[in-house]
Protein backbone atom coordinates (compact mmCIF):
# COMPACT_ATOMS: atom_id res chain seq x y z
CA UNK A 1 0.00 0.00 0.00
CA UNK A 2 1.84 2.86 -1.13
CA UNK A 3 0.39 6.74 0.33
CA UNK A 4 -3.14 4.39 0.57
CA UNK A 5 -3.10 2.94 -2.97
CA UNK A 6 -3.19 -0.82 -3.55
CA UNK A 7 -1.89 -0.75 -6.92
CA UNK A 8 -2.16 -4.29 -6.70
CA UNK A 9 -5.69 -4.09 -7.20
CA UNK A 10 -7.33 -3.19 -10.91
CA UNK A 11 -7.10 -1.39 -12.61
CA UNK A 12 -3.42 -1.09 -11.68
CA UNK A 13 -2.31 -4.88 -11.33
CA UNK A 14 1.24 -3.74 -10.60
CA UNK A 15 4.12 -6.40 -9.70
CA UNK A 16 6.43 -6.12 -7.35
CA UNK A 17 8.83 -4.56 -9.68
CA UNK A 18 6.57 -2.23 -11.08
CA UNK A 19 5.26 -0.54 -7.74
CA UNK A 20 9.00 -0.65 -7.31
CA UNK A 21 9.27 1.51 -9.73
CA UNK A 22 6.51 4.00 -8.93
CA UNK A 23 7.68 4.64 -5.20
CA UNK A 24 11.61 5.36 -6.22
CA UNK A 25 10.26 7.40 -9.04
CA UNK A 26 7.83 9.43 -6.76
CA UNK A 27 10.80 9.78 -3.81
CA UNK A 28 12.87 10.89 -6.84
CA UNK A 29 10.72 13.99 -7.62
CA UNK A 30 10.83 17.42 -6.05
CA UNK A 31 7.55 18.99 -4.91
CA UNK A 32 7.44 21.06 -7.99
CA UNK A 33 7.78 18.12 -10.22
CA UNK A 34 4.72 16.11 -7.95
CA UNK A 35 2.73 19.16 -8.74
CA UNK A 36 3.49 18.98 -12.58
CA UNK A 37 2.74 15.39 -12.90
CA UNK A 38 -0.95 16.34 -11.37
CA UNK A 39 -1.09 18.51 -14.79
CA UNK A 40 -2.41 17.75 -18.52
CA UNK A 41 -2.57 20.82 -20.53
CA UNK A 42 -3.29 21.18 -24.65
CA UNK A 43 -0.77 20.77 -26.68
CA UNK A 44 -0.89 24.21 -29.01
CA UNK A 45 2.13 26.64 -30.22
CA UNK A 46 5.60 25.44 -31.51
CA UNK A 47 6.83 22.42 -30.69
CA UNK A 48 9.96 24.54 -29.06
CA UNK A 49 7.86 26.58 -26.69
CA UNK A 50 6.27 23.07 -25.52
CA UNK A 51 9.25 21.19 -25.15
CA UNK A 52 10.74 23.68 -23.06
CA UNK A 53 7.28 23.82 -20.57
CA UNK A 54 7.89 19.80 -20.28
CA UNK A 55 11.24 20.68 -19.21
CA UNK A 56 10.79 22.82 -16.98
CA UNK A 57 7.45 21.87 -15.21
CA UNK A 58 7.29 17.82 -16.12
CA UNK A 59 3.89 17.83 -16.91
CA UNK A 60 2.41 14.30 -16.23
CA UNK A 61 0.07 14.27 -19.58
CA UNK A 62 -0.83 16.57 -22.77
CA UNK A 63 -3.52 16.60 -25.16
CA UNK A 64 -3.23 17.40 -29.01
CA UNK A 65 -5.84 18.53 -31.36
CA UNK A 66 -6.28 16.43 -34.51
CA UNK A 67 -3.21 17.08 -37.27
CA UNK A 68 -1.50 16.05 -39.43
CA UNK A 69 -0.15 12.10 -38.69
CA UNK A 70 3.17 12.74 -39.01
CA UNK A 71 3.24 16.43 -36.90
CA UNK A 72 1.29 14.54 -34.35
CA UNK A 73 3.95 11.22 -34.08
CA UNK A 74 6.91 13.68 -34.27
CA UNK A 75 5.47 16.28 -31.47
CA UNK A 76 4.69 13.49 -29.45
CA UNK A 77 8.16 11.55 -30.11
CA UNK A 78 9.84 15.07 -28.99
CA UNK A 79 7.64 15.27 -25.93
CA UNK A 80 8.68 11.93 -24.46
CA UNK A 81 12.01 12.29 -25.59
CA UNK A 82 12.26 15.33 -22.96
CA UNK A 83 9.90 14.33 -20.37
CA UNK A 84 12.31 12.78 -16.92
CA UNK A 85 8.88 10.31 -16.31
CA UNK A 86 6.97 9.02 -19.76
CA UNK A 87 3.68 10.86 -20.22
CA UNK A 88 0.28 10.58 -20.75
CA UNK A 89 -0.55 11.41 -24.35
CA UNK A 90 -4.16 11.95 -25.01
CA UNK A 91 -6.74 12.65 -27.44
CA UNK A 92 -10.75 12.68 -27.77
CA UNK A 93 -11.15 9.32 -29.68
CA UNK A 94 -14.82 9.28 -29.79
CA UNK A 95 -15.50 9.00 -33.00
CA UNK A 96 -12.15 6.89 -34.44
CA UNK A 97 -8.56 7.88 -35.14
CA UNK A 98 -9.82 11.22 -36.67
CA UNK A 99 -9.71 12.73 -32.90
CA UNK A 100 -6.14 13.20 -33.42
CA UNK A 101 -5.15 12.94 -36.45
CA UNK A 102 -6.46 14.78 -39.52
CA UNK A 103 -6.01 11.72 -41.75
CA UNK A 104 -7.38 9.19 -39.58
CA UNK A 105 -10.61 7.57 -39.76
CA UNK A 106 -13.95 9.30 -38.88
CA UNK A 107 -15.89 6.06 -38.19
CA UNK A 108 -18.97 7.09 -37.00
CA UNK A 109 -20.75 8.96 -33.82
CA UNK A 110 -21.28 6.98 -31.09
CA UNK A 111 -25.31 7.11 -31.77
CA UNK A 112 -24.29 5.57 -35.04
CA UNK A 113 -22.36 2.69 -33.79
CA UNK A 114 -25.48 2.06 -31.09
CA UNK A 115 -27.88 2.46 -33.93
CA UNK A 116 -26.40 -1.24 -35.14
CA UNK A 117 -27.38 -2.71 -32.40
CA UNK A 118 -24.13 -5.02 -32.81
CA UNK A 119 -21.72 -4.04 -29.61
CA UNK A 120 -19.16 -5.57 -32.19
CA UNK A 121 -19.19 -2.40 -34.73
CA UNK A 122 -18.28 -0.52 -31.16
CA UNK A 123 -15.77 -2.90 -30.51
CA UNK A 124 -14.17 -2.43 -34.16
CA UNK A 125 -14.97 1.50 -32.91
CA UNK A 126 -12.59 1.28 -30.51
CA UNK A 127 -10.15 -0.86 -32.45
CA UNK A 128 -9.69 2.32 -35.47
CA UNK A 129 -9.53 4.51 -32.91
CA UNK A 130 -7.12 3.53 -30.37
CA UNK A 131 -5.14 1.61 -33.05
CA UNK A 132 -4.56 4.82 -34.98
CA UNK A 133 -3.75 7.16 -32.06
CA UNK A 134 -1.90 4.22 -31.11
CA UNK A 135 0.75 4.72 -34.07
CA UNK A 136 1.20 8.06 -33.58
CA UNK A 137 1.80 7.50 -30.00
CA UNK A 138 -1.63 7.98 -27.91
CA UNK A 139 -1.62 5.88 -24.64
CA UNK A 140 -4.96 7.52 -23.29
CA UNK A 141 -8.66 7.36 -24.85
CA UNK A 142 -10.86 9.99 -23.50
CA UNK A 143 -13.39 7.93 -24.11
CA UNK A 144 -15.75 6.05 -24.44
CA UNK A 145 -18.66 8.55 -23.82
CA UNK A 146 -21.22 6.64 -21.26
CA UNK A 147 -23.60 9.63 -20.78
CA UNK A 148 -27.00 8.31 -21.39
CA UNK A 149 -29.25 10.44 -23.89
CA UNK A 150 -31.96 10.75 -21.06
CA UNK A 151 -33.05 14.55 -22.45
CA UNK A 152 -33.23 15.11 -25.99
CA UNK A 153 -32.81 18.52 -25.49
CA UNK A 154 -29.58 18.22 -24.39
CA UNK A 155 -27.12 20.09 -26.60
CA UNK A 156 -23.83 18.41 -26.07
CA UNK A 157 -25.00 14.68 -25.65
CA UNK A 158 -26.78 13.64 -28.29
CA UNK A 159 -25.09 11.69 -30.86
CA UNK A 160 -22.03 11.58 -28.91
CA UNK A 161 -23.53 9.15 -26.62
CA UNK A 162 -24.99 5.48 -27.28
CA UNK A 163 -28.03 6.10 -26.79
CA UNK A 164 -30.81 6.55 -24.26
CA UNK A 165 -30.79 2.81 -22.49
CA UNK A 166 -28.32 2.14 -19.77
CA UNK A 167 -27.68 -1.45 -21.45
CA UNK A 168 -27.08 -0.22 -24.73
CA UNK A 169 -24.63 2.22 -23.32
CA UNK A 170 -23.06 -0.06 -20.95
CA UNK A 171 -22.72 -3.06 -23.92
CA UNK A 172 -21.11 -0.62 -26.36
CA UNK A 173 -18.67 0.95 -23.52
CA UNK A 174 -17.82 -2.17 -22.52
CA UNK A 175 -16.83 -3.46 -25.87
CA UNK A 176 -14.46 -0.16 -26.92
CA UNK A 177 -12.78 -0.26 -23.75
CA UNK A 178 -11.90 -3.71 -24.80
CA UNK A 179 -10.37 -3.02 -28.11
CA UNK A 180 -8.88 0.14 -26.30
CA UNK A 181 -7.52 -2.22 -23.50
CA UNK A 182 -5.82 -5.15 -26.53
CA UNK A 183 -4.23 -1.63 -28.18
CA UNK A 184 -2.45 -0.61 -25.65
CA UNK A 185 -4.64 2.09 -24.66
CA UNK A 186 -5.89 3.34 -20.79
CA UNK A 187 -9.60 4.77 -21.40
CA UNK A 188 -11.05 7.41 -19.51
CA UNK A 189 -15.17 7.03 -19.35
CA UNK A 190 -17.06 9.91 -19.16
CA UNK A 191 -19.07 12.69 -18.33
CA UNK A 192 -19.00 10.99 -14.04
CA UNK A 193 -21.96 11.08 -12.48
CA UNK A 194 -23.55 11.38 -15.98
CA UNK A 195 -24.46 13.67 -18.22
CA UNK A 196 -27.54 13.71 -20.47
CA UNK A 197 -30.44 14.54 -17.55
CA UNK A 198 -30.18 18.55 -17.86
CA UNK A 199 -31.23 20.19 -20.80
CA UNK A 200 -28.23 22.61 -20.50
CA UNK A 201 -24.71 22.47 -21.08
CA UNK A 202 -21.58 22.10 -18.91
CA UNK A 203 -19.20 23.74 -20.70
CA UNK A 204 -21.54 27.03 -20.41
CA UNK A 205 -22.76 26.61 -16.83
CA UNK A 206 -22.69 23.87 -13.74
CA UNK A 207 -25.07 21.46 -15.29
CA UNK A 208 -27.28 19.18 -13.15
CA UNK A 209 -28.01 15.49 -13.35
CA UNK A 210 -31.32 15.34 -10.87
CA UNK A 211 -31.61 11.89 -10.33
CA UNK A 212 -32.99 10.74 -7.15
CA UNK A 213 -30.25 7.83 -5.62
CA UNK A 214 -32.45 5.13 -6.57
CA UNK A 215 -32.92 6.06 -10.24
CA UNK A 216 -29.07 7.00 -10.48
CA UNK A 217 -27.70 3.48 -8.99
CA UNK A 218 -29.98 1.89 -11.59
CA UNK A 219 -28.73 3.97 -14.20
CA UNK A 220 -25.59 5.51 -14.69
CA UNK A 221 -24.69 3.77 -11.22
CA UNK A 222 -25.02 0.50 -12.90
CA UNK A 223 -23.22 1.37 -16.15
CA UNK A 224 -20.11 3.37 -14.07
CA UNK A 225 -20.11 -0.04 -11.56
CA UNK A 226 -19.76 -2.45 -14.60
CA UNK A 227 -17.13 -1.00 -15.90
CA UNK A 228 -15.17 0.19 -12.88
CA UNK A 229 -15.54 -3.83 -11.86
CA UNK A 230 -14.15 -4.52 -15.65
CA UNK A 231 -10.97 -2.53 -15.43
CA UNK A 232 -11.52 1.07 -16.85
CA UNK A 233 -8.51 2.99 -15.72
CA UNK A 234 -9.73 6.01 -15.29
CA UNK A 235 -12.85 8.21 -15.13
CA UNK A 236 -13.40 11.40 -16.31
CA UNK A 237 -15.57 13.88 -13.99
CA UNK A 238 -17.75 16.44 -15.47
CA UNK A 239 -18.26 19.91 -13.93
CA UNK A 240 -22.35 18.31 -12.99
CA UNK A 241 -23.83 18.26 -9.91
CA UNK A 242 -25.30 15.50 -8.79
CA UNK A 243 -27.44 17.04 -5.41
CA UNK A 244 -28.79 13.53 -4.15
CA UNK A 245 -26.23 12.11 -3.64
CA UNK A 246 -24.23 14.99 -2.69
CA UNK A 247 -26.85 15.59 0.10
CA UNK A 248 -26.60 11.52 0.75
CA UNK A 249 -23.29 11.76 2.08
CA UNK A 250 -23.80 15.42 3.47
CA UNK A 251 -27.60 16.21 4.73
CA UNK A 252 -26.46 19.69 5.86
CA UNK A 253 -25.16 20.93 2.55
CA UNK A 254 -27.10 24.09 1.24
CA UNK A 255 -28.33 24.60 -2.05
CA UNK A 256 -25.91 27.87 -2.70
CA UNK A 257 -23.06 24.95 -1.01
CA UNK A 258 -23.60 22.55 -3.97
CA UNK A 259 -20.62 22.16 -6.15
CA UNK A 260 -19.91 20.80 -9.86
CA UNK A 261 -18.81 17.31 -9.16
CA UNK A 262 -15.32 18.02 -9.66
CA UNK A 263 -15.16 19.82 -6.50
CA UNK A 264 -17.06 17.82 -4.64
CA UNK A 265 -15.36 15.53 -2.13
CA UNK A 266 -18.85 13.79 -2.10
CA UNK A 267 -18.85 12.74 -5.43
CA UNK A 268 -15.05 12.08 -5.82
CA UNK A 269 -14.72 10.23 -2.86
CA UNK A 270 -17.61 9.19 -0.86
CA UNK A 271 -19.31 8.20 -4.15
CA UNK A 272 -16.88 7.31 -6.69
CA UNK A 273 -13.84 6.11 -4.31
CA UNK A 274 -16.17 4.03 -1.34
CA UNK A 275 -19.12 3.11 -2.96
CA UNK A 276 -18.20 2.38 -6.46
CA UNK A 277 -15.14 0.94 -4.90
CA UNK A 278 -13.12 2.97 -7.97
CA UNK A 279 -9.23 2.71 -7.48
CA UNK A 280 -7.95 4.22 -10.82
CA UNK A 281 -7.17 7.74 -11.78
CA UNK A 282 -9.95 10.58 -11.35
CA UNK A 283 -9.58 13.28 -14.18
CA UNK A 284 -11.07 16.72 -14.31
CA UNK A 285 -13.01 17.34 -17.55
CA UNK A 286 -12.10 20.39 -19.29
CA UNK A 287 -10.91 23.50 -16.54
CA UNK A 288 -11.96 26.27 -18.93
CA UNK A 289 -15.35 25.22 -19.15
CA UNK A 290 -17.70 27.41 -17.20
CA UNK A 291 -18.99 24.46 -15.17
CA UNK A 292 -16.19 24.71 -12.89
CA UNK A 293 -14.77 28.40 -13.39
CA UNK A 294 -18.37 29.92 -12.15
CA UNK A 295 -17.96 27.63 -9.32
CA UNK A 296 -14.97 29.31 -7.12
CA UNK A 297 -12.18 31.39 -7.45
CA UNK A 298 -9.71 29.77 -9.89
CA UNK A 299 -6.88 30.25 -7.41
CA UNK A 300 -8.49 28.44 -4.99
CA UNK A 301 -10.30 26.01 -7.22
CA UNK A 302 -7.02 24.93 -9.03
CA UNK A 303 -5.89 23.18 -5.14
CA UNK A 304 -9.51 22.18 -4.27
CA UNK A 305 -9.91 19.89 -7.45
CA UNK A 306 -7.08 17.88 -6.07
CA UNK A 307 -8.22 18.16 -2.83
CA UNK A 308 -11.68 16.60 -3.23
CA UNK A 309 -10.53 14.01 -5.10
CA UNK A 310 -9.26 14.53 -8.61
CA UNK A 311 -5.92 13.00 -9.45
CA UNK A 312 -5.20 14.77 -12.86
CA UNK A 313 -6.32 18.91 -13.45
CA UNK A 314 -6.92 19.15 -17.13
CA UNK A 315 -6.50 21.92 -19.64
CA UNK A 316 -5.25 25.38 -18.29
CA UNK A 317 -5.99 29.19 -19.20
CA UNK A 318 -2.21 29.64 -18.18
CA UNK A 319 -0.20 26.95 -17.47
CA UNK A 320 2.40 28.86 -14.98
CA UNK A 321 -0.19 30.69 -13.33
CA UNK A 322 -2.29 27.41 -12.72
CA UNK A 323 0.85 26.01 -11.46
CA UNK A 324 1.82 28.76 -8.85
CA UNK A 325 -1.92 28.57 -7.74
CA UNK A 326 -1.32 24.75 -7.01
CA UNK A 327 2.02 24.95 -5.44
CA UNK A 328 -0.15 28.14 -3.10
CA UNK A 329 -2.81 25.86 -2.32
CA UNK A 330 0.19 23.27 -0.95
CA UNK A 331 1.54 26.05 1.31
CA UNK A 332 -2.08 26.89 2.35
CA UNK A 333 -3.10 23.73 3.66
CA UNK A 334 -5.41 23.57 1.22
CA UNK A 335 -3.86 20.83 -0.76
CA UNK A 336 -1.85 18.42 1.89
CA UNK A 337 1.31 16.75 0.56
CA UNK A 338 -0.03 13.23 1.79
CA UNK A 339 -3.46 13.39 -0.95
CA UNK A 340 -0.32 15.43 -3.50
CA UNK A 341 1.73 11.87 -2.97
CA UNK A 342 -1.58 9.85 -3.28
CA UNK A 343 -2.90 11.79 -6.63
CA UNK A 344 0.62 11.24 -8.16
CA UNK A 345 1.25 7.54 -6.86
CA UNK A 346 -2.17 7.15 -8.84
CA UNK A 347 -0.31 8.84 -12.42
CA UNK A 348 2.71 7.04 -11.82
CA UNK A 349 0.40 3.63 -11.31
CA UNK A 350 -1.29 4.22 -14.39
CA UNK A 351 1.86 4.70 -16.41
CA UNK A 352 3.53 1.31 -15.40
CA UNK A 353 0.04 -0.56 -16.20
CA UNK A 354 0.05 0.81 -19.63
CA UNK A 355 3.97 -0.11 -19.20
CA UNK A 356 5.17 3.08 -19.95
CA UNK A 357 8.39 2.28 -18.00
CA UNK A 358 9.52 -0.26 -19.86
CA UNK A 359 8.79 1.41 -23.49
CA UNK A 360 10.64 4.44 -21.94
CA UNK A 361 13.87 2.17 -21.57
CA UNK A 362 13.51 0.19 -25.25
CA UNK A 363 12.96 3.85 -27.15
CA UNK A 364 9.47 2.50 -27.75
CA UNK A 365 6.92 4.75 -26.25
CA UNK A 366 5.88 6.19 -30.07
CA UNK A 367 6.25 3.53 -32.58
CA UNK A 368 7.76 3.38 -35.81
CA UNK A 369 7.22 5.63 -38.57
CA UNK A 370 5.57 1.98 -40.27
CA UNK A 371 2.75 1.78 -37.46
CA UNK A 372 1.56 5.05 -39.27
CA UNK A 373 0.26 2.84 -42.36
CA UNK A 374 -3.05 2.01 -40.16
CA UNK A 375 -4.07 5.38 -40.33
CA UNK A 376 -7.45 5.37 -42.72
CA UNK A 377 -6.42 1.96 -43.76
CA UNK A 378 -8.39 0.10 -46.12
CA UNK A 379 -10.06 -2.43 -43.39
CA UNK A 380 -11.05 0.60 -41.05
CA UNK A 381 -12.61 2.01 -44.36
CA UNK A 382 -14.56 -0.88 -45.02
CA UNK A 383 -15.85 -1.35 -40.81
CA UNK A 384 -17.13 2.21 -41.21
CA UNK A 385 -18.54 1.75 -44.53
CA UNK A 386 -20.28 -1.50 -42.84
CA UNK A 387 -21.37 0.02 -39.93
CA UNK A 388 -23.20 3.20 -41.73
CA UNK A 389 -25.25 0.96 -44.14
CA UNK A 390 -26.56 -1.23 -40.62
CA UNK A 391 -26.87 2.35 -39.18
CA UNK A 392 -28.70 4.13 -41.23
CA UNK A 393 -32.07 4.63 -39.50
CA UNK A 394 -36.04 5.10 -41.44
CA UNK A 395 -37.75 6.51 -38.59
CA UNK A 396 -40.99 6.85 -40.58
CA UNK A 397 -41.99 6.75 -44.64
CA UNK A 398 -45.92 6.90 -43.94
CA UNK A 399 -46.95 8.67 -47.34
CA UNK A 400 -44.54 5.04 -48.43
CA UNK A 401 -42.48 7.74 -50.99
CA UNK A 402 -39.52 5.59 -50.98
CA UNK A 403 -37.50 4.25 -52.59
CA UNK A 404 -37.56 7.52 -55.09
CA UNK A 405 -34.95 7.02 -58.00
CA UNK A 406 -33.65 8.95 -61.08
CA UNK A 407 -36.09 7.27 -63.53
CA UNK A 408 -38.94 7.76 -60.56
CA UNK A 409 -38.12 11.22 -59.26
CA UNK A 410 -35.50 12.35 -61.07
CA UNK A 411 -36.00 16.67 -59.97
CA UNK A 412 -34.98 16.88 -56.57
CA UNK A 413 -35.54 20.35 -54.77
CA UNK A 414 -32.55 20.31 -51.90
CA UNK A 415 -32.85 22.41 -49.00
CA UNK A 416 -29.64 22.75 -46.33
CA UNK A 417 -30.35 23.06 -42.99
CA UNK A 418 -27.56 24.32 -41.13
CA UNK A 419 -24.26 23.11 -41.87
CA UNK A 420 -22.08 25.76 -40.96
CA UNK A 421 -18.72 25.71 -41.83
CA UNK A 422 -16.05 26.94 -39.12
CA UNK A 423 -13.67 25.97 -36.92
CA UNK A 424 -14.44 22.70 -34.70
CA UNK A 425 -17.71 22.11 -36.92
CA UNK A 426 -18.18 19.50 -39.26
CA UNK A 427 -19.87 21.89 -42.00
CA UNK A 428 -20.46 21.74 -45.82
CA UNK A 429 -21.55 18.39 -45.40
CA UNK A 430 -24.31 18.56 -47.85
CA UNK A 431 -21.46 19.73 -50.84
CA UNK A 432 -20.45 16.12 -51.26
CA UNK A 433 -24.08 15.01 -50.35
CA UNK A 434 -25.23 16.76 -53.63
CA UNK A 435 -22.06 15.24 -56.02
CA UNK A 436 -23.21 12.05 -54.83
CA UNK A 437 -26.99 12.52 -55.37
CA UNK A 438 -26.06 13.96 -59.38
CA UNK A 439 -23.85 11.28 -59.63
CA UNK A 440 -26.85 8.77 -59.21
CA UNK A 441 -28.05 10.41 -61.90
CA UNK A 442 -30.50 13.05 -59.71
CA UNK A 443 -31.36 16.86 -60.97
CA UNK A 444 -30.59 18.61 -57.96
CA UNK A 445 -31.34 21.69 -57.18
CA UNK A 446 -29.98 23.56 -54.14
CA UNK A 447 -32.74 25.91 -52.46
CA UNK A 448 -32.33 29.62 -52.00
CA UNK A 449 -34.21 30.67 -49.22
CA UNK A 450 -33.46 34.50 -50.08
CA UNK A 451 -34.88 33.77 -53.29
CA UNK A 452 -37.91 36.41 -53.31
CA UNK A 453 -39.02 35.35 -56.87
CA UNK A 454 -39.31 32.00 -55.69
CA UNK A 455 -41.00 32.60 -52.40
CA UNK A 456 -44.06 34.62 -54.19
CA UNK A 457 -44.03 32.07 -57.14
CA UNK A 458 -47.63 30.47 -57.36
CA UNK A 459 -47.86 26.88 -55.59
CA UNK A 460 -48.55 25.59 -59.04
CA UNK A 461 -45.80 26.95 -60.58
CA UNK A 462 -43.86 26.13 -57.83
CA UNK A 463 -44.10 22.67 -57.20
CA UNK A 464 -43.94 21.76 -61.00
CA UNK A 465 -40.36 22.36 -61.02
CA UNK A 466 -39.67 19.08 -58.73
CA UNK A 467 -40.31 15.78 -58.71
CA UNK A 468 -39.60 15.45 -54.64
CA UNK A 469 -37.90 17.48 -52.27
CA UNK A 470 -35.61 16.28 -49.54
CA UNK A 471 -34.27 17.98 -46.72
CA UNK A 472 -30.20 17.85 -45.44
CA UNK A 473 -30.20 18.89 -41.97
CA UNK A 474 -26.11 19.07 -40.14
CA UNK A 475 -27.20 20.40 -36.55
CA UNK A 476 -24.33 18.89 -34.55
CA UNK A 477 -23.16 19.08 -31.01
CA UNK A 478 -20.62 21.48 -30.34
CA UNK A 479 -19.61 23.22 -27.14
CA UNK A 480 -20.53 26.55 -26.35
CA UNK A 481 -24.34 26.11 -27.97
CA UNK A 482 -27.72 25.99 -26.10
CA UNK A 483 -29.81 23.94 -28.49
CA UNK A 484 -29.65 21.87 -32.08
CA UNK A 485 -33.07 22.92 -32.72
CA UNK A 486 -34.21 24.13 -36.62
CA UNK A 487 -33.15 27.37 -37.03
CA UNK A 488 -35.02 29.28 -40.49
CA UNK A 489 -33.41 31.63 -42.17
CA UNK A 490 -34.65 35.51 -41.66
CA UNK A 491 -36.43 37.67 -41.96
CA UNK A 492 -39.16 35.37 -43.89
CA UNK A 493 -38.39 31.31 -43.13
CA UNK A 494 -38.07 30.77 -46.86
CA UNK A 495 -36.93 27.60 -46.35
CA UNK A 496 -39.69 26.48 -43.80
CA UNK A 497 -41.29 23.14 -45.59
CA UNK A 498 -44.55 24.58 -46.01
CA UNK A 499 -45.18 22.02 -49.01
CA UNK A 500 -45.49 19.16 -47.77
CA UNK A 501 -48.99 18.22 -48.91
CA UNK A 502 -48.02 19.80 -52.53
CA UNK A 503 -44.67 17.93 -53.06
CA UNK A 504 -43.65 14.56 -51.70
CA UNK A 505 -41.04 15.60 -48.97
CA UNK A 506 -38.31 13.70 -46.68
CA UNK A 507 -35.91 14.56 -44.36
CA UNK A 508 -32.47 12.84 -43.60
CA UNK A 509 -30.21 14.26 -40.48
CA UNK A 510 -26.78 13.43 -40.61
CA UNK A 511 -26.85 15.15 -37.11
CA UNK A 512 -29.00 15.75 -34.29
CA UNK A 513 -31.94 12.56 -34.28
CA UNK A 514 -34.40 14.76 -33.21
CA UNK A 515 -35.88 17.15 -35.20
CA UNK A 516 -38.45 15.45 -35.32
CA UNK A 517 -39.70 18.06 -32.92
CA UNK A 518 -39.61 21.09 -34.84
CA UNK A 519 -41.12 19.15 -37.91
CA UNK A 520 -43.59 16.70 -37.14
CA UNK A 521 -45.48 16.20 -39.98
CA UNK A 522 -42.83 15.49 -42.50
CA UNK A 523 -43.77 12.05 -43.20
CA UNK A 524 -40.53 10.74 -44.44
CA UNK A 525 -37.89 10.95 -42.10
CA UNK A 526 -34.48 9.23 -42.15
CA UNK A 527 -31.51 9.44 -39.35
CA UNK A 528 -28.37 9.11 -40.50
CA UNK A 529 -26.20 10.05 -37.00
CA UNK A 530 -22.86 11.20 -38.82
CA UNK A 531 -22.39 13.33 -41.47
CA UNK A 532 -19.26 11.46 -42.86
CA UNK A 533 -18.21 10.30 -46.05
CA UNK A 534 -19.57 5.90 -45.68
CA UNK A 535 -23.03 7.75 -44.25
CA UNK A 536 -23.47 9.98 -47.43
CA UNK A 537 -22.76 6.91 -49.37
CA UNK A 538 -25.52 4.64 -47.40
CA UNK A 539 -27.94 7.46 -47.69
CA UNK A 540 -27.79 7.50 -51.49
CA UNK A 541 -28.32 4.03 -52.18
CA UNK A 542 -30.63 3.49 -49.53
CA UNK A 543 -33.26 6.41 -50.52
CA UNK A 544 -32.87 4.65 -54.02
CA UNK A 545 -33.94 0.98 -52.83
CA UNK A 546 -30.12 -0.34 -53.74
CA UNK A 547 -29.99 -1.49 -50.13
CA UNK A 548 -32.10 -1.77 -47.21
CA UNK A 549 -32.76 0.35 -44.10
CA UNK A 550 -30.89 -1.66 -41.16
CA UNK A 551 -30.61 0.84 -38.42
CA UNK A 552 -32.66 0.81 -35.26
CA UNK A 553 -33.65 3.53 -32.54
CA UNK A 554 -30.87 4.12 -30.11
CA UNK A 555 -33.31 6.83 -28.88
CA UNK A 556 -36.63 8.03 -28.75
CA UNK A 557 -36.76 10.21 -32.56
CA UNK A 558 -40.24 11.07 -31.90
CA UNK A 559 -39.11 12.97 -29.01
CA UNK A 560 -42.64 12.18 -27.19
CA UNK A 561 -45.06 13.73 -29.84
CA UNK A 562 -47.69 11.97 -30.95
CA UNK A 563 -48.14 13.63 -33.91
CA UNK A 564 -44.56 13.18 -34.69
CA UNK A 565 -45.61 9.70 -35.93
CA UNK A 566 -48.15 10.26 -38.61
Amino acid sequence: MLHQVDLTKKPFNLNEQDITWVQETLEGLTLEEKVGQLFCPVGMGDNAALIDMVKKYQPGGLMYRPGPAQEIRSAHKAMQENSKIPMLLAANLENGGDGVATEGTYFGKQLQVAATNDPDMAYKLGTVACSEGRAVGLNWSFGPIVDINMNFRNPITNVRTFGDRPETVLDMGLAYMKAAHENGMAVSIKHFPGDGVDDRDQHLLTSINSLSTEEWDATFGHVYQTLIDEGANTVMVGHIMQPAYQRHFNPQLKDEDLLPSSLSSEILQNLLREKLNFNGVIVSDATLMAGFTIAERRELAVPKAIAAGCDIFLFNRNFEEDLEYMLSGIRNGILTEERLNQAVTRILGLKASLRLHEQARTNTLVPDESALAVIGSEQHHQWAQACADQSVTLVKDTQQLLPVTPETHKRMLLVVLGDEEGSFSAGGTHKPFVEKLRNAGFEVTVHDPMDMQAMFMSVRDYVKQYDFALYFANYATASNKTDLRINYTPPYGGDIPWFIKELPTMFVSVANPFHLQDVPRIPTFINAYSGNEYSLNAIVDKIQGKSEFKGTNPVDPFCGYWEARL
